[in-house]
């Protein structure tokens, strides 16, 4: 999956685009969490995420 995907699919569900690819991983890790996508989409999300530069809130802890 690339980026301009995955802020279709944020922008489609919240009706604003993202701010930062945080905004991007925290909406994925709560659709994550809710069971809205699997533990490979999801793998494959928050790497692709991290590798571009966003930092997961749970490493700040």
């Amino acid at each position: 999956m690339l980026i301009h995907e995955l802020i279709t699919i944020y922008e489609a569900e919240r009706k604003e685009s993202p701010k930062t690819l945080n905004d991007l991983l925290d909406y994925f890790q709560r659709k994550y969490i809710a069971e809205e996508i699997d533990i490979k989409s999801y793998r494959e999300i928050f790497n692709l995420l991290l590798q571009e530069g966003a930092t997961s809130a749970h490493e700040l802890i």
